[in-house]
């Protein structure tokens, strides 16, 4: 067995805890376990989890195996692995993959500082996968530097939303009852075809249910089973619920789960997964300026415009930058009004560099610009304005996206009103594009200079 980096406790959604946050918070969700555990008028348990990985992605028609295909530039597992660590009860995390991709699972724990991951060889099924990692957890294995769990969370690799409330209540619902697992409303009717291919019955689908992850077991109820199932079952059998009734006689109790514990099967659900993750990574904007005595100055009036234009995003201001980095804002837009045109952005660009915010996801950085032709010849500020690209080469290799906004600030003489109407339709266009770069997050417009 290989183990990846020791200890400590995972980040929270929707990427990584940066320091001064992650004792509060593993505190809270460590403390979550033991009220569930009370209200349900028992302890908290201690718990690990299992995950297969030793899939070859057949189905996604790939030569990558699903688990590794990137998502935003990074594999689609270690966005499973986040979604599991940031859940401090869980001890342990047992990943099993084959021998040809340890080499590669070891790359991506330490390049996204995963914790509390260990590695095991895969099998040539899942079930086999998922006996191997159970081993790994039982006290009868030699040089084992890991302790027996009392309950397993068995999850698959490539679904990588679920979320703590629904891993809670498979775990205590598995404290109860021996075992338990999340299950969803079919989709479909489920026939039967004949052997010539006719419709032979079809089933009610109201009655039945789909089987989904995590599933949860008392540690020993499925570990017996798996010492005990046939090379049959080890071979084709796929339900862990199946295999605890049918060798330790546990019914499984089930638990409904959410929407969002789809598995990524084929090549479409990644590009799915991709929306989801750029949605839930846009709903925050930070808004940095470097001036603050004129209220009236058009910075502040893009910043209103922004709040009323994005109405689904929380949109706040950079006054304690630091602070907003910790708790995660993924998106900035950096004002720059004062003579030194880029210095402003250059700071907030330096904070994100000596923070660890862009390890898990893409930082989005819009240094916006404001051009008034009667002070500043446009050829200067042109100039001064492109610099952005060659910043941009260099902090896209740390994972932030930066692009340049130059925004038309219209003089109109003797005219109040269609200086302001003619402002506000600028900002408007600014405003547009700043909401297209933080939702697609694409790389191709890294750099670019932009004129509303």
């Amino acid at each position: 067995m290989e183990s990846g980096p020791p200890g400590g406790s995972g980040p929270a959604e929707p990427g990584p805890r940066l320091r001064g946050l992650r004792g509060a918070d593993a505190a809270a969700s460590a403390s979550s376990l033991s009220r569930f555990g009370a209200e349900a008028g028992c302890r908290a348990p201690a718990v690990a989890a299992v995950l297969p990985a030793g899939g070859s992605g057949e189905r996604m028609g790939v030569p990558t195996p699903k688990q590794f295909c990137p998502i935003l530039e990074r594999p689609l597992i270690s966005y499973t692995l986040q979604a599991l660590e940031r859940v401090s009860w869980i001890k342990d995390i047992i990943v099993a993959v084959t021998g040809e991709n340890m080499e590669t699972m070891k790359g991506i724990i330490q390049r996204y500082q995963h914790k509390r991951i260990s590695l095991v060889e895969a099998g040539v099924t899942r079930h086999r996968s998922i006996f191997n990692g159970l081993k790994a957890l039982a006290e009868d294995q030699p040089n084992c530097r890991l302790s027996k769990p009392e309950v397993v969370i068995i999850h698959d690799a490539v679904r990588p939303f679920v979320e703590e409330d629904v891993l809670l209540k498979v775990v205590t619902a598995a404290q109860e009852h021996g075992a338990s697992g999340a299950i969803r409303p079919l989709v479909s009717t489920v026939i039967s075809p004949s052997a010539d291919s006719y419709l032979d019955h079809s089933l009610e689908r109201a009655r039945y249910r789909a089987s989904e992850m995590p599933q949860a077991f008392l540690f020993d109820v499925i570990y017996e089973a798996y010492q005990q199932c046939s090379d049959y079952d080890l071979e084709f059998g796929t339900e862990c619920l199946h295999l605890a009734l049918k060798y330790s006689h546990i019914k499984a109790k089930l638990v409904e789960g959410s929407p969002d514990l789809w598995k990524v099967t084929y090549k479409r659900d990644l590009y799915a997964a991709e929306s989801i993750i750029k949605e839930r990574i846009s709903q925050k904007v930070c808004v940095v300026m470097d001036t603050k005595e004129d209220e009236e100055h058009v910075g502040h009036c893009l910043e209103e415009m922004l709040k009323t234009e994005l109405n689904h995003v929380k949109v706040t201001s950079g006054q304690d930058l630091q602070q907003i980095i910790l708790e995660q804002c993924y998106n900035f837009v950096c004002v720059n009004v004062m003579t030194s045109d880029f210095e402003e952005t250059q700071r907030l660009l330096n904070m994100l560099e000596e923070s660890n915010l862009s390890i898990l996801y893409p930082v989005v950085v819009i240094s916006v610009h404001f051009l008034d032709y009667q002070s500043v010849p446009f050829g200067q500020k042109m100039e001064k304005v492109m610099q952005i690209r060659e910043f941009a080469k260099e902090v896209k290799k740390r994972n932030i996206l930066l692009s340049g906004l130059l925004i038309y600030f219209p003089q109109v003489e003797n005219n109040r009103g269609l200086e302001e109407q003619k402002l506000r339709e600028s900002l408007r266009q600014g405003v547009t594009i700043i909401a297209a770069l933080i939702k697609e997050r694409n790389s191709g417009l890294i750099g670019q200079l932009l004129v509303a």
